[in-house]
């Protein structure tokens, strides 16, 4: 349960300094989002934008200050179904500039009951990165795009004195963004089939995608990644993958070329849809904005934190950076992609077979915490698959349901 929101925001003088509060996920946008501070203070210069983010500690850490009363004036959550969650701490930007300017799907998973509570500058594709260098030295001209395909890859990296896969499954996301390609192939309606699950009325069993293919999945990523995998991050995966030990790296996105050029400038990146069964077809690309960041309703400078947002979403210069500086896949209308090789090898995909849903938008992210706990279990080797599935329907309970 999260703790009640409540009072008003001052009036000042218009002239008056302020300062802006952000605590954000995804420290890979750090530099980029410093070099935007910079440029707004050219734009406002009574305003002082401070800055926090971290990655795999951030949900309980957010909870944690909203508990203690100290609500940034900007926060992320997760997308979807965390909009309604989080409603009571998050400024209606409806009829914001910011809101105006968001692609229509992504819009559609900022809002709760028709009101936009939520904006993001990214969107990013889901899917499997590949070294092609690596990939080629084995023969291997293109991604596999079924489990069969993907295990005969996998033993042919082996062969050639290759690391098929790095997991970073020591990272509790990592398992939701793989997850999420196989609860696609499940149903027609992923939404209808967490709320089944969230209310006790499905079973991982029922569905071989879930029960069969994704555990067949982690099985082949256990056998062929990292040797010690529950110890394996993203920087590892990064590391991995662009000194060419690794072939391909799971649990990952659009959001890691920048760090794997860092690496090795020279890298050549492919990248694909999970091979989800032995239909090629439903390999697939997912693509939206699986993070929502929130303006704090309540917070003392509302008025020059909208201003910000709203600058952030609809600059020439913002549009901008979104491709050049930040060089990521814009969510606002007008932008162009950057011509980063995920972006582009991505939008090829989704042309060729469609986007998948972005399906983690369904549930909180205290589900997926709970999800990642247990399949770190399973890797492990300290529980088996049926007790890995009925954790898991007891999370959803737990964490999305009725109890």
């Amino acid at each position: 349960m999260l703790p009640a929101a409540g009072g008003a925001a001052p009036v000042r003088a218009e002239a008056q300094t302020v300062d802006i509060h952000m605590f954000i996920s995804g420290p890979e946008y750090a530099d980029a989002i410093r070099t935007l501070i910079d440029a707004y203070k050219t734009v406002a210069p009574q305003v002082t934008l401070h800055y926090e983010t971290t990655q795999s500690d951030y949900p309980a850490l957010l909870k944690t200050r909203l508990n203690a009363g100290d609500c940034p004036d900007i926060f992320a959550t997760t997308s979807g179904k965390e909009i309604g969650l989080y409603r009571e701490y998050s400024a209606d930007l409806t009829d914001t500039p910011a809101a105006e300017a968001l692609l229509a799907p992504v819009r559609a998973v900022m809002s709760d009951g028709g009101r936009v509570y939520g904006f993001h500058f990214v969107c990013n594709d889901f899917g499997i990165v590949y070294n092609q260098t690596v990939l080629e030295n084995c023969g291997i001209q293109t991604p596999p795009q079924t489990l069969t395909e993907l295990e005969n890859a996998c033993a042919a990296l082996q062969a050639h004195g290759y690391q098929p896969m790095t997991t970073g499954f020591g990272e509790w996301w990592v398992y939701k963004h793989i997850f999420q390609h196989f609860f696609n192939t499940a149903t027609d309606d992923p939404a209808a089939l967490v709320a089944r699950f969230a209310a006790g009325q499905a079973k991982m069993a029922d569905y071989p995608a879930l029960y069969e293919s994704f555990f067949r999945f982690l099985d082949l990523a256990v056998r062929y990644g990292d040797a010690k995998p529950l110890e394996t991050g993203l920087a590892d995966e990064v590391t991995a993958l662009a000194s060419g030990k690794a072939g391909m790296m799971l649990g990952q996105g659009a959001w890691v070329e920048s760090d794997l050029l860092n690496t090795n400038p020279a890298m050549r990146i492919g990248f694909d849809g999970y091979p989800v069964s032995e239909n090629a077809a439903q390999c697939q690309v997912i693509f939206g904005p699986d993070q929502a960041l929130r303006v704090y309703r309540d917070s003392p400078v509302l008025a020059e934190t909208l201003a910000f947002v709203n600058w952030w979403m609809t600059s020439d210069y913002a549009s901008a950076w979104i491709s050049d500086t930040c060089r990521v896949i814009p969510a606002t209308e007008g932008a162009r992609l950057p011509g980063t090789a995920i972006a582009t090898q991505g939008a090829a995909r989704i042309a060729q077979k469609g986007a998948g849903t972005l399906s983690v938008s369904f549930s909180t992210d205290g589900f997926h915490q709970a999800f990642g706990r247990v399949l770190q279990a399973y890797v492990g080797g300290l529980i088996d698959r049926n007790e890995a599935c009925a954790r898991i329907e007891h999370a959803w309970l737990d964490a999305d349901g009725a109890r």
